[in-house]
């Protein structure tokens, strides 16, 4: 009998993960599961947040994402490419796939800016009229003007330009998916407003599809469409940002918690008032309002 073949996966899904196990050490006394069976699909366009404590298998999770790591176990299947087959192009899942870890900017090693943008569209030995372009594009859509910042010394850069020049240089490749882990931690507030700015313009004007793993509750109600929230290396929950946060003892089996926000909203309504749900700062502001209004 033929074996059957897999179901086929939407021409809108550009990542498609099924029962994906890994266990670091695998056959010796230090054997650690950080993956199990966990499942999830990121369509195109979308910005899908990843959720979970440190240690909850995000980090392994994402290396998946543009074949640092081949499945052993399960199905993983990015832009097209099955990476459970050995003829894998795992070249094109790299360049289809942006990955930037925490922290990029640790990985800036040329003296100016624009050279440092410009070093992976040079190793793709592309003309030098499309490597201008690429990084001029890269770095305006990061908010570093191309004619300003092209000839400043990297070391010169404040905290958060820094982190931008290191995420345009990602995007200098043009990836169709980019895949941020932790991208405005460690910033300042108005650096980190700034920067979620540019990943909600990255969708919203470029159409790209972004993976956002983050600690910080706010961040993923603000920029993401679907939530999946992993806990001991599986998936615990997933859906709409309001579906996910607004289950908040499912949230605490997993170890966290929603938005402050959510929380302090969350508390007057046991309390007894009439005050709606809200999730992020900006709908709380907007929900106490009312409530002072229907109370005068």
């Amino acid at each position: 009998m033929k074996p059957q073949s897999p179901p086929p996966v939407p021409a809108s899904t550009v990542i498609e993960i099924e029962d994906l196990w890994h266990t670091y050490m695998l056959g010796t006394p230090f054997e650690h599961p950080a993956l199990r069976g966990v499942t999830l699909r990121v369509h195109d366009g979308e910005v899908v947040g990843i959720i979970g404590q440190t240690g909850s298998g995000k980090s392994t999770l994402i290396q998946y994402f543009n074949g640092l790591m081949r499945p052993t176990r399960g199905r993983v299947i990015v832009a097209g490419h099955d990476l459970g087959s050995p003829r894998a192009d795992v070249a094109a899942v790299r360049r289809a796939v942006g990955l930037a870890f925490q922290e990029p900017e640790t990985q800036v090693f040329e003296r100016l800016v624009g050279d440092d943008v410009a070093y992976g569209p040079r190793r793709l030995r592309l003309p030098f009229h499309e490597i201008r372009e690429r990084v001029r594009w890269a770095m305006e859509i990061m908010g570093l003007p191309f004619e300003t910042f092209k000839d400043r010394y990297t070391f010169t850069l404040s905290g958060g330009e820094l982190r931008k020049a290191a995420l345009a240089g990602v995007l200098a490749l043009r990836p169709s998916v980019l895949v941020l882990d932790e991208p405005t931690s460690g910033l300042d507030p108005r650096s980190r407003d700034d920067l979620r700015a540019r990943i909600e313009e990255l969708r919203d004007r470029e159409g790209m599809t972004v993976v956002l793993v983050s600690h910080d509750m706010e961040e993923v109600v603000r920029l993401s469409d679907r939530v999946y929230v992993l806990h001991d290396g599986a998936v615990a929950a997933s859906g709409s940002p309001r579906e996910v946060f607004g289950d908040a003892a499912r949230l605490a089996a997993a170890g966290l918690a929603p938005p402050e926000a959510a929380q302090v909203v969350q508390r007057l309504r046991e309390r007894g008032y009439p005050v709606r749900e809200a999730l992020t700062l900006e709908d709380a502001e907007i929900a106490l309002a009312a409530l002072l209004e229907r109370t005068r």
